[in-house]
């Protein structure tokens, strides 16, 4: 019985599949046929001369001569496509002089009763091509300029690329790493600049490349780049003068210090990285996670009894520059204490006390706090107010100096666990706990900041800050919206020296020279104080000070000069973009046209790091504002809401959205990056999951027209790909609209040569010609107020 069930099944699954295989066999027949019909009739279609529909995008083939207008009597294609609608017009425009000046008015410097407006482009990095948040930024400035040029005014956009100091040095000593195996002092200084300049002039051809296929109608006869020799020249006759004005100063102080880049950077160049406790960071230079938010807990001996003090740190590797504990004077607990030396583990000869101090939170850890002088803000006023040692302990390699027996040589972090292991076994290690923290990060390198004491070049920023802020507070400079008012109060209010001395190569380099005889300091001066220094625009001017001071040395040939090799901030020769552009301090038409200009237009996270510092700059050596309004626009992030980063794979290049671009493209791109494996790997998922089927052809306009649409959120731009796609769908809308009339008025039809006469007797007509004046009356009243 079971055999002829089994049998029974056999049989039955062998008959379902023959059906099976009958059923596609006549399928796959009635295919053919189909397939044999249509070929027939597209012979038939060939042979009655019917012409054959083009596959794959329409672009504009029309013969005509590079640089003449666009020929657009030819036939439309029935889509609209991008790359056939934006050709050849830009090349007209570019050629004809449309985005100079003069083409409005030949002789830019005779007034122009309709008015001028002038704006200088915030110059993009040189380090690489245009990210979507320049998009915007090119977009409502592009928008804004041709408006007022239709207006009649005399106007004048004027672009321009900044060299970005530590930025384009990082870039290149990492390719030339991973490309030749070579750092940047195996080159020299002079080879590697010459690297940088060939890394800019790729860059920088690029980056202008980008600018035009955007559409911005800037005048690329006046574009700058801030290193050229022109602008360099402003920018050592800005140093003279605010030296000259007492503003400049060098002082040997505690900076925010990036041991990978090996260099100081200012304040707000430091990322402020919240934890809520424990959590492990990866920091450049190591291997594995470094764990913060710990809060470790050990003694110090007191050195005339058994007692000890217990202090807490989120950094025990410091405590090999203790120089002292210090309490607060009113705590109870310690009172007996005050004064009473103590004993360092590691450096029993080491004089140490504990100090009574009110900065001291009495509530915090143990109430006592170790004192590290040389490595921390708030230790070193403590050390300046109780003449305290300054002992440095981290170089600026961020490996324990030499002075720190068993641990130097060490890395910074590699040594934090060295040390608590050697204080368990002295038996002087108490606990640890979870603790909220902040971390300082290098917002170029990524790095954790260390705070080093070095000899540095400052701005002393408090008159120069009270200046633009009461230009905000009277109203004679506008920023829009008005909420950026509040933040613009609280930073210069509280606007601190300004740290501008880089330890680069890439830069102007600080005209700042130490007199030197027979090789050594003249007349045993410091070089950490800037009264050593001799302040010129260039060695000559610079040597003849030196002999005024030493004849007789200068007459012997003994006495030569020594440039300082430090760089200045990026953002000092940035400061000076509004008149530098112009050719100051040479007294140019164009200076004495175009200075003050009109707007400035950024996004609003460069405020304080750029805007102010214009202010503060334009005021100080020109005497006036460089603008009447500064617009803040807003920032774009992706459409998850999250910062735009290389490393996450949401950067989003705005050729890639106007082109379109596969997923396969999008990861080339990765490879031929910056980016470490581990980051390119997590960038290859983030693209995977965001851009699964690339990113779809949207053109110019279509992304044009989204990001000004996007401006109207805020403060945030969560961008999404697919929305701005929706925008060339909108343009297909009006594409075929153009089209539809353009049937309706016949082959035959031609616009008339003469201006309408001032009496349309058609009611309809007039009808059409309300709702335009309607159109142009709300398009200015938005404009005018920043509603894009």
């Amino acid at each position: 019985k079971a055999d002829k069930k089994k049998q029974k099944k056999e049989a039955e699954k062998a008959a379902k599949l023959a059906k099976f295989q009958a059923k596609k066999q006549l399928e796959e027949q009635q295919k053919a046929a189909a397939a044999a019909a249509d070929g027939q009739k597209q012979s038939k279609k060939k042979k009655a001369g019917k012409p054959e529909k083009p596959t794959g995008p329409a672009e504009y083939k029309w013969e005509h001569e590079p640089g003449q207008r666009k020929n657009t009597a030819c036939p439309l294609p029935e889509a609209y496509e991008p790359r056939y609608v934006e050709s050849a017009w830009y090349e007209w425009w570019e050629s004809e002089g449309f985005f100079k000046p003069e083409h409005q008015q030949p002789d830019f410097t005779k007034p122009n009763p309709r008015g001028i407006f002038m704006m200088v482009i915030p110059p993009p990095n040189v380090t690489a091509g245009l990210h979507i948040g320049h998009a915007l930024t090119s977009a409502i400035e592009d928008t804004l300029t041709r408006w007022h040029r239709m207006r009649g005014e005399t106007t004048l956009w004027n672009p321009g690329c900044d060299h970005a100091g530590i930025a384009t040095q990082v870039v290149v000593e990492k390719k030339l790493m991973r490309e030749r195996g070579l750092t940047r002092h195996d080159l020299g200084r002079e080879a590697f600049e010459q690297e940088i300049w060939r890394y800019r002039n790729e860059k920088g051809d690029r980056i202008y490349y980008q600018l035009r296929h955007l559409g911005c109608s800037c005048d690329w006869s006046r574009a700058r780049f801030t290193m050229e020799p022109k602008m360099s020249r402003a920018v050592i006759e800005a140093f003279v003068r605010m030296h000259g004005m007492g503003l400049m100063y060098r002082a040997n102080r505690l900076v925010n210090w990036s041991c990978t880049l090996r260099s100081a950077i200012s304040d707000i160049e430091v990322e402020k990285k919240e934890l809520t406790g424990r959590k492990a960071l990866h920091v450049p230079g190591y291997e594995q996670p470094i764990e913060f938010g710990v809060l470790t807990h050990f003694a110090y001996p007191l050195a005339d009894s058994d007692e000890k003090i217990v202090v807490a740190t989120t950094r025990p590797e410091t405590m090999l520059g203790d120089t002292a504990v210090a309490v607060h004077p009113e705590d109870p607990r310690y009172k007996h204490m005050h004064d009473r030396r103590i004993v360092h583990p590691f450096f029993p000869d080491r004089e140490m006390r504990v100090v009574a101090d009110s900065f001291v939170e009495r509530e915090f850890g143990t109430g006592a706090v170790k004192i590290t002088p040389a490595h921390d803000a708030n230790d070193f006023e403590c050390g300046i107010r109780n003449n305290l040692a300054f002992i440095t302990v981290i170089g600026e390699d961020g490996r324990i100096a030499d002075n720190c027996g068993e641990f130097s040589g060490l890395p910074r972090f590699d040594a934090r666990q060295r040390v608590v292991d050697a204080l368990k076994a002295k038996g002087l290690w108490i606990g640890e706990q979870d603790n909220p923290m902040v971390v300082p990060i290098c917002s170029r390198s990524k790095d954790v900041i260390e705070p080093l004491i070095k000899p540095q070049w400052y701005v002393r920023c408090e008159g120069m800050a009270k200046r633009a802020l009461d230009a905000v507070e009277s109203g004679e400079l506008q920023l829009i919206p008005e909420y950026h008012n509040r933040v613009w109060r609280e930073w210069l209010s509280n606007c601190r020296d300004w740290c501008i001395s880089r330890q680069l190569w890439w830069g102007h380099q600080v005209p700042a020279w130490l007199p030197l005889i027979d090789g050594k300091p003249a007349g045993g001066c410091d070089p950490n104080s800037g009264d050593s220094w001799l302040i010129g625009r260039n060695h000559d001017e610079a040597m003849a000070q030196a002999r005024a001071k030493w004849p007789k040395e200068a007459a012997e040939g003994r006495l030569t000069l020594k440039q300082d090799p430090d760089v200045l901030d990026t953002w000092f020769s940035s400061q000076l973009f509004p008149f530098s552009v112009f050719d100051w301090p040479d007294q140019t038409l164009e200076l004495s046209t175009f200075y003050p200009g009109t707007l400035l237009e950024t996004g609003h996270d460069i405020l304080f790091f750029w805007v102010a510092r214009m202010v503060m700059a334009g005021l100080t050596l020109m005497d006036k504002l460089p603008f009447r309004y500064v617009y803040l626009h807003a920032i774009v992030r992706d459409s998850h809401g999250q910062k735009m980063s290389k490393s996450k794979g949401n950067v989003i290049d705005p050729m890639d959205v106007i082109n379109g671009i596969t997923l396969e493209s999008l990861h080339a791109q990765l490879e031929d990056s910056n980016l470490d494996r581990r980051e390119i790997d997590r960038a290859r998922q983030c693209q995977k999951e965001d851009y699964p089927n690339g990113i779809p052809e949207c053109g110019t306009d279509a992304l044009r027209f989204a990001l000004c649409a996007y401006s109207a959120q805020g403060r945030d731009i969560n961008l999404d790909v697919l929305r701005v796609q929706g925008y060339r769908f909108f343009c297909n809308k009006m594409w075929q609209a153009v089209r539809y009339v353009l049937m309706c008025l016949g082959d035959s039809f031609q616009l008339p040569e003469t201006r309408l006469p001032h009496r349309i007797g058609s009611s309809l007509d007039q009808w059409i010609l309300s709702r335009l004046t309607y159109t142009v009356r709300a398009i200015d009243k938005g404009l005018e107020a920043y509603d894009f």
